[in-house]
Formats: C-alpha cells, structure tokens, sequence
C-alpha cells in the first residue's frame, strides 16, 4: 500500500492550493478516505473526509474553505484549499479513515505565510 501525497507549497494568505494523494490498487474506490494535517508540536488531525459514496465532511477550522473530492479512475483523492490562513501551516496526509489505518507516507508540507 502506498499513499503519495503531493501539490503541497510556500503561499501567502488568502491564496489557494490543490494537494492530490496518488493510492496504490483500489484504495481510493473502496475505503472512506481522509485528508489529515499535523502542525509543529501538535498532534494529527482529521481536516476532510469523503466515504465510498462521495458523502463529504470537513472540519470546523477549515469548513466552506477546503473541498475533498475522489477520482476512484485515477486512484486519487484531492484537497482544493481556498483563502488559506498561516494556521493551515501543516504537513498534509491522506489515509483512510478507519481506526486501523495504512502506514503513513511522507505527506506534503503547506506553509501559509501572513
């Protein structure tokens, strides 16, 4: 199982950007995926999530900001990140959202400077 997420990048506030997480074999297609950040001395967390049948749920900080959507052809998810703010500053990741989880790629790092 490989998780490659990439698309991460240096951008001011109030700018966009698009993370793309590439999944090896049907990953995408038959798991509820999530798209997770962890910022400098804090734990993980779940920013996005998308279940098997596009149903979609965000968290409170980034709610009317980001949008999660899946390409099952592609074996892709994505993460469109709108009016970007220095504390969406993380290294992204995306897993599924079960408890046990896929081992964790590297991610990309989203730094927002103000």
């Amino acid at each position: 199982v490989q998780l490659q997420a990439s698309g991460g990048g240096l951008v001011q506030a109030g700018g966009s950007l698009r993370l793309s997480c590439a999944a090896s074999g049907s990953i995408v297609s038959v798991n509820d995926m999530g798209w997770y950040r962890q910022a400098p001395g804090k734990q993980r967390e779940l920013v996005a999530g998308i279940t098997r049948d596009g149903i979609t749920n965000y968290g409170d900080s980034v709610k009317g900001r980001f949008t999660i959507s899946r390409v099952n052809a592609k074996k892709t998810v994505n993460l469109q990140m709108n009016s970007l703010k220095p504390e969406d500053t993380a290294v992204y990741y995306c897993n599924r959202k079960s408890q046990v989880k896929f081992i964790w790629g590297q991610g990309t790092l989203v730094t927002v400077s103000s």
